[in-house]
């Protein structure tokens, strides 16, 4: 009988630590903030600042989120860059020269507020490339005559799905080297990306904070 009782009082305890287990929260990681610094676009051919056009071409500068590193992986990456263009590895290629296929499922759209302000994704929102052009393609504003600048639009903030399901947040804020205070698109060199983002790594989390 002894036996039997202690058998069973063992039963409850490793029942009880199970449930405890089980109990435990999940631990997520941290979200991650980083700021990217002089980014480099390069771009052959284009409309230069007197308006004269030659045939565009060359490689895009792809990003991987996963890594915070610029990557030459034809698969994994999730955003690029070539002078104002900017693609996600998700939907179509326009068929520009140089452009990379899309291999991923990358989805984005261009959320409008602050960037502190951008707490949560709007799933409903997202999109791809596509034949109509890309998702992305809004997120500057060129000035003319006489400046001739190209600024981030204020308030346009870039949310992103990347290829493997997490979510980042990005703001840019400078199309220049070394991200110039009163950038002078004569003086200074453009095609130089400085952003920020946050990167959510946890799975099925959509928030930012």
């Amino acid at each position: 009988m002894k036996t039997l009782k202690l058998f069973s009082l063992i039963a409850i305890l490793i029942g009880m630590t199970s449930c405890s287990n089980d109990d435990d929260p999940v631990q997520l990681l941290e979200v991650e903030s980083v700021t990217v610094s002089n980014l480099f676009a390069p771009q052959i051919g284009g409309v230069d600042q007197m308006g004269n056009p030659s045939p565009i071409s060359g490689e895009f500068t792809k990003f991987d989120f996963s890594t915070g590193q610029v990557t030459t992986s034809a698969t994994e990456w999730d955003i690029a860059f070539r002078a104002t263009s900017i693609i996600i590895n998700g939907g179509v290629s326009l068929g520009s020269t140089d452009e990379p296929e899309r291999t991923g499922d990358v989805a984005a759209y261009i959320a409008s507020g602050t960037f502190a302000s951008i707490a949560d994704v709007e799933s409903s929102q997202l999109g791809q490339d596509s034949g109509n052009g890309y998702v992305l393609s809004d997120w500057y504003t060129y000035t003319g005559p006489p400046t001739f600048l190209i600024t981030p639009t204020p308030g346009k903030i870039i949310v992103i799905r990347t290829r493997d399901g997490k979510y980042a947040k990005v703001e840019i804020l400078s199309y220049y080297k070394d991200a110039p205070e009163d950038p002078d698109a004569f003086m200074d060199e453009e095609r130089y990306y400085t952003f920020n983002y946050v990167y959510q790594p946890n799975d099925g989390q959509t928030s930012f904070e």
